[in-house]
Parts: structure tokens; C-alpha cells; sequence
């Protein structure tokens, strides 16, 4: 069986449409997807966006689980333009898969290998996204890697982290990452947002852009994770 971790819907919405034999089931009182891409069983959480949901969600996720491998995927945002949007990053840092063959079984796909960084908070500015680069040495940055990496290796499961950019210093987000998620409560102020715009409306074309990007991103991912069940 493989497991599958997105931090939101938003992310998975194309992969899931993808799924055969889709249903619904709670495992320790988390929501879980079950589902096949040819003869293989796939499993996906949502974990949440951030560390203290994360681990709640994933620790119970994998207790008493018996997968081959975890895939934690998802979006990610570049520290630095050599990484653009749209392109797949497979985290070498964190992924304990044989890379090498994994590398061979998707030379089919254009994906690139580089150090991921799991912060406590989106950054946005190309100041900040430089010096985070120039301390940690990292390509790109995420929320939830890390933790789901450490439950892992807890409980003995191979990890592919693979992500998608989204963002970059050239390609920012359309609006401060606190306006576009409240990560307390788990979900986009709608209200908040919408002031922001209404204050900003010269912003409004960059987030028509970015919501482009965000759909076209969820495809390249979703394509991505079919290609690669279907070579484990």
C-alpha cells in the first residue's frame, strides 16, 4: 500500500479526481481517502498546514499502518530563480528512497533534486527568500516535510518528498502569506482577503495569475504522482 500527504484539498483535488475505487474512511479520528491508480492501493491525508497539526495528524496516520512507501507532496515556494514555477523539486534531504533508481523509474519526468527547508511560517519577500537560502543552503521551503519525515523514520517507512513550486522571487504570492492563509484556524479568511483587495484592487490580476498557477500546478503534481505509483 502507498501513502499519499497533502497538506490541504487544494493541493490533492486533481490526484483524488484521478482515484478509482474512491471512498471515504477515519483511521484514530482523522479523514482519510482510499483509493487505486491500476492494481495499487493508495491511501491520502490531508495533514494540515504547519507543525502542531501535522504531527497530530500524521502520528496517528501511520500507527498500525503497513505502507510500502509515503509520498508527502504538495506545494512549495523557491528560495532562489534557478527554480521557477511549475517545476517538480524531489527533496534530497528528506527523501529516503533510493534516489538514484527513483531518478531512473521517472526519467520520464523533468524533476530536479534539491535540499528542501520546512519553516513555521510562509516567506515572501526576496530579501527574506535569499538570506533563508544563504543560511540553510536550501533550494525551496515548505511546512510540513520535516515532521512527516520524522514519523517515518519512527515507524520504519520509506519517504519520496516530492513538491511543486508555486512561488519564487520573480513569481511572489499575490498578497502576504497571513492574508492568503490563516494557518490557526486552518483555512483562507474569505473577509480578510477580500479587504485586502479591495484596498489593493492593483493586486487583483496577480491573483488571477496566481490561482492560475495554483490550477495548473495541482495537473503537473497530480500527472506527476500517477507517473510514479504506477513505477513503485
Amino acid at each position: 500500500m502507498i501513502a499519499v500527504t497533502f497538506a490541504l484539498p487544494a493541493e490533492s483535488s486533481e490526484f483524488l479526481r484521478r482515484l478509482e475505487n474512491k471512498s471515504r474512511a477515519d483511521r484514530k479520528g482523522i479523514s482519510i481517502v482510499r483509493g487505486t491508480i491500476d492494481d495499487r492501493a493508495i491511501e491520502v491525508l490531508h495533514t494540515g498546514v504547519g507543525e502542531n497539526i501535522c504531527r497530530e495528524r500524521i502520528g496517528k496516520f501511520l500507527t498500525d499502518a503497513q505502507f510500502h512507501v509515503l509520498i508527502s507532496t504538495g506545494f512549495a515556494g523557491a528560495l532562489n530563480d534557478q527554480l521557477q514555477v511549475d517545476h517538480l523539486v524531489l527533496a534530497e534531504n528528506f527523501s529516503t528512497v533510493d534516489l538514484e533508481q527513483t531518478q531512473s523509474s521517472l526519467s520520464s519526468l523533468s524533476v530536479r533534486t534539491a535540499d528542501l527547508l520546512t519553516l513555521p511560517a510562509p516567506i515572501d519577500s526576496t530579501e527574506e527568500r535569499e538570506r533563508t537560502a544563504h543560511e540553510s543552503g536550501a533550494a525551496a521551503v515548505d511546512m510540513e516535510t520535516e515532521f512527516i519525515a520524522r514519523a517515518c523514520a519512527t515507524h520504519n517507512i520509506a519517504l519520496m518528498a516530492l513538491r511543486v513550486i508555486t512561488d519564487t522571487p520573480s513569481q511572489p504570492f499575490p498578497a502576504p502569506p497571513s492574508v492568503l492563509f490563516d494557518i490557526a484556524k486552518q483555512r483562507t479568511a474569505l473577509a480578510k482577503l477580500a479587504r485586502f483587495f479591495l484596498v489593493h484592487p492593483n493586486r487583483v490580476p496577480h491573483l488571477v495569475q496566481f490561482a492560475r498557477r495554483i490550477g495548473r500546478a495541482k495537473r503537473i503534481l497530480a500527472s506527476a504522482l500517477v507517473t510514479i505509483v504506477r513505477e513503485l
